[in-house]
């Protein structure tokens, strides 16, 4: 059994009827679609190298310790592969809307929690693969690299057979009782540890963290609201823009800023127009957002869990030249990276071992009912290979991200790097973001304004 850490334990308690937490990935592939048994066989032949997707979560009895992954002795591929088409004519808005409905709904909590979708009727002789998987199981950075595994390098790599698998024996709820009981006892010392690791941070090192915690609590003071903010309802939507990397590439270069920075001002020309379509004050708002951080070491990358921390960045809706927007993003965002918030995040993830599960589900599901959390949306940029990646030898031609919303966001922003291209994510509540096409448009224009000005 293998206990889960105590932030992707906190993504399961967070969850609720109207808040799924998984994160997907929509890969668009040219060429005729493979049929179901050969990209089952091409799945089934790597699932070795990726354990937890043949394991399940078990929940310790009275909460009394964090959930636990073990092997499902009921595992079948055929549950988590789904085929699926898209009604004629088929289509970007019809593959839009299917993502909607299909992250809409909630992953089995009782197997394994991922899914595979294979979407044909895509037109213009492509098709796409959707992957979800529950956030308790990866971050965006994890997620990346576990696209080297379930997809090829090459066209023609060589199509391995599947293994065998025993699956070892399912723990009762006495045994499960018991671990606990064992693992609470080493709790003391793991807080020790924590407590050591701090009394041995130097005193610059602890200010910055002092200064991070404080700048959390500045940047949640209570400002005017927006319709951007809100409780959720239980559907989705979902689009998609796509960006030449080269473009964002060499727009930074002659700004002297880096490609995130291009990025954050694009999805902020994105909710500038938006609030401007809303006939809302863009003046007077105040959009904040979380901005993941990735704590991730080279030596983790195979590890299938979260190593994120965060920062809040105020987005500069209120400012109406492209230019002008990018160099307040780039004065915020330098700001923010010597400001110690993601070490404040990280320290705060640390002390979780001192509370007890039951506390933290509570805080985590209190902070989802209030449904006006300290942020407006989510951004995370996530770099992917820049090389070409293949299914059944068909090769990915782009790829686009989904991230949850939840805790008071009705529309976040997720990014992914892959082979010379940004793929732009967006997530929105189906009754409150009828118009997210105008943020992602915003997007896309953000980008045509920057080259304009600075090439």
């Amino acid at each position: 059994m293998d206990r889960l850490s105590p932030l992707d334990a906190s993504f399961l308690f967070v969850e609720g009827a109207g808040t799924p937490m998984h994160i997907a990935c929509v890969a668009v592939c040219a060429g005729p679609p493979p049929s179901y048994d050969e990209i089952s066989a091409s799945i089934a032949a790597k699932l070795a190298f990726i354990p937890r997707y043949r394991q399940k979560v078990r929940f310790v009895p009275f909460g009394l310790m964090r959930p636990v992954w073990v092997d499902d002795p009921h595992f079948n591929l055929d549950y988590h592969l789904r085929h699926t088409a898209l009604p004629p004519p088929g289509g970007r808005d019809e593959l839009r809307a299917l993502v909607g409905r299909v992250m809409a709904q909630h992953l089995d909590r009782h197997k394994p929690l991922w899914e595979v979708w294979v979407v044909e009727g895509l037109g213009d002789d492509t098709w796409a693969i959707l992957t979800k998987v529950h956030h308790c199981m990866v971050d965006g950075i994890a997620g990346s690299d576990l696209m080297a595994v379930l997809f090829d390098l090459t066209p023609d790599a060589p199509r391995a057979e599947p293994g065998s698998w025993e699956p070892d024996t399912e723990p009762d709820d006495a045994r499960l009782l018991l671990e606990a009981v064992r693992d609470i006892g080493f709790l003391p010392r793991e807080q020790i540890r924590v407590l050591r690791t701090l009394s041995r941070m130097p005193a610059k090192t602890l200010a910055e963290v002092g200064k991070g915690v404080r700048n959390w609590l500045r940047v949640v003071e209570r400002t005017p609201p927006t319709s951007l903010t809100g409780p959720s309802g239980p559907h989705r939507r979902w689009d998609f823009a796509h960006v030449s990397l080269p473009r964002v590439k060499d727009i930074a270069h002659a700004a002297g800023v880096t490609v995130n920075d291009v990025v954050m001002t694009a999805v902020t020309k994105g909710f500038r127009d938006l609030l401007l379509a809303r006939d809302e004050d863009p003046t007077e708002a105040r959009i904040r957002s979380f901005v993941p951080v990735s704590l991730r070491r080279p030596d983790e990358r195979n590890r299938l869990d979260n190593r994120v921390a965060g920062m809040i960045a105020v987005l500069p809706v209120d400012v109406d030249d492209p230019v002008g927007r990018l160099d307040r993003v780039r004065e915020q965002m330098g700001a923010l990276k010597q400001s110690g918030e993601p070490r404040a995040a990280a320290l705060v993830e640390e002390l979780a071992v001192f509370a007890p599960p039951a506390i933290l589900a509570w805080g985590e599901r209190a902070a989802a009912r209030l449904g006006q959390g300290p942020m407006t949306t989510v951004t995370t940029n996530v770099p992917g290979p820049q090389l070409p990646l293949y299914v059944c030898g068909r090769r990915l031609v782009e790829l686009y991200p989904y991230v949850g919303i939840g805790g008071g966001t009705r529309l976040n922003v997720a990014v992914f790097s892959y082979d010379g291209h940004l793929g732009f994510g967006i997530t929105g509540d189906w009754e409150s973001a009828p118009d997210i096409g105008i943020l992602t448009r915003g997007i896309t224009s953000a980008v045509d304004e920057l080259e304009s000005a600075l090439l």
